[in-house]
C-alpha cells in the first residue's frame, strides 16, 4: 500500500489524482529547497479508491545508520483524494509508521497547509498537531470593492500613495530578476533575518524555471526617478497565490511599494479566477509588526499548523542525550536544537 517515489514524472502524475495541492508539495520545489544531504521522497498510499500523498525530505541523525523527515519551507503536508467516513485512517497511519521504522525514521516534523482541510482527519491519532499561528488570508471569490473594504484606513491611504507615485509591471529578464534578488536581499539585512531566508541568485532564476506552477515577480517602479522600488514574488498553484517573498529598497519605505505590490496582485489573481491569496504570517509565526502589516489587508485568518510525531521513542532519547539538550525544549526534533 505504501510506494516510495523520488522520479520527477511519478511525482507529477500522482499530484495530478489528487483533488488538489500547492507548490510546496511539488517535485520541481522539493529539489531547489532540498540540501545536498536530504533527500526528496513523495510517501504514496492506495486504498482501494483513497489515495494520501505524503512528500518529505529524509535526512540522516548526525553519523548514525538513523534518519529523520521534514518538510520543505512553506505549508506542505499530505493530500487526499476520496477521503470519506469509510476511510481507515488508522489503516494509513499504521502502513505509514511501518515505513518510517523499516527506513529507520526516528522522527517525522512537518509544516501543514491551511488550505488542505483533510490533513487533520488523515493525521490525526498520529504523533500531534499543533497550532503555531495565524497566517492571513484574501478571498478574492469576493468582488475587488469587498476585497478592498476589509483593509484598513491606513493601508487604503497608503496604496493610493503608492498608486499615485509608482506603476507596476511583471519582471522581465535576468536584470530584472537581479535587481529583485538585490532588493529582496537588502530587505533581510536590514531586518536582520535567520539565514535560512538568505537564497543565493541560483535560487531564484532556478525557481523561476520550475513547472507545476507559476511564478510572477512584480515590480513598483518609481514614476519619476525610473527606480524599482521595490519587488514581491508570488507562486500560483490551482487555486491559491501564495505571497512568498519580497523587498523594499530602504530609500523608498516612506512611500510602501509593496503594498502596492499585494494590492495589484490580488487585482490580477481576483481577474484569473483564483480563490485563496494567502500573505502569509508573521516573522517565527508571531502576531509582530509583519503579521500587523498583513492583517491590514484582510480578518480573514486561517490556522497555521505543524505535525510532529516520535516514531522510536528510545532512539529519540538516546540522541537527544548525544546533542546534550533538554528533550522538553521546544525545538523539535530536540537533538537538533
Amino acid at each position: 500500500m505504501i510506494r516510495i517515489i523520488t522520479s520527477k514524472s511519478e511525482w507529477g502524475d500522482a499530484l495530478k489524482e489528487v483533488r488538489s495541492f500547492d507548490f510546496y508539495h511539488t517535485f520541481d520545489y522539493h529539489q531547489i529547497s532540498k540540501t545536498r544531504a536530504e533527500e526528496a521522497v513523495l510517501i504514496s498510499y492506495r486504498d482501494r479508491k483513497s489515495i494520501i500523498l505524503l512528500p518529505l525530505l529524509l535526512r540522516r541523525i548526525f553519523d548514525s545508520d538513523y534518519y529523520d523527515a521534514t518538510s520543505v519551507y512553506g505549508y506542505a503536508g499530505p493530500l487526499g483524494v476520496n477521503i470519506d467516513n469509510g476511510f481507515d485512517a488508522k489503516r494509513f497511519q499504521e502502513c505509514l509508521d511501518d515505513y518510517f521504522l523499516e527506513k529507520k525514521v526516528v522522527a517525522v516534523f512537518s509544516r501543514l497547509n491551511p488550505y488542505i482541510p483533510e490533513q487533520d482527519a488523515l493525521l490525526s491519532g498520529i504523533g500531534v498537531i499543533k497550532s503555531i499561528g495565524n497566517v492571513v488570508n484574501i478571498d478574492i471569490t469576493k468582488t475587488p470593492e469587498a476585497q478592498r473594504s476589509a483593509y484598513r484606513r491606513d493601508t487604503r491611504s497608503r496604496v493610493n500613495k503608492a498608486r499615485r507615485l509608482c506603476s507596476v509591471r511583471l519582471a522581465r529578464g535576468p536584470k530584472d530578476i537581479e535587481a529583485f534578488v538585490n532588493i529582496y536581499r537588502e530587505t533581510m539585512e536590514k531586518l536582520d533575518a535567520d539565514d535560512s531566508y538568505f537564497f543565493d541568485k541560483e535560487y531564484f532564476f532556478n525557481f523561476l524555471e520550475c513547472e507545476g506552477f507559476k511564478t510572477d515577480i512584480l515590480l513598483a517602479i518609481h514614476n519619476d526617478t525610473g527606480d524599482i522600488t521595490a519587488g514581491s514574488m508570488f507562486v500560483k498553484t490551482n487555486d491559491i497565490v501564495q505571497y512568498h517573498l519580497s523587498g523594499t529598497k530602504t530609500e523608498y519605505m516612506k512611500i510602501a511599494p509593496a503594498r502596492l505590490l499585494l494590492d495589484e496582485m490580488r487585482l490580477m489573481a481576483t481577474k484569473q479566477g483564483y480563490r485563496y491569496f494567502n500573505l502569509g504570517g508573521g516573522y517565527k509565526n508571531r502576531e509582530d509588526p509583519l503579521f500587523d502589516f498583513k492583517s491590514s489587508f484582510s480578518d480573514d485568518y486561517k490556522s497555521f499548523k505543524i505535525w510532529t510525531h516520535v516514531v522510536d521513542r528510545e532512539k529519540y532519547r538516546e540522541f537527544t542525550v548525544l546533542s546534550k539538550v533538554e528533550e522538553n525544549n521546544d525545538f523539535f526534533p530536540a537533538y537538533r536544537a
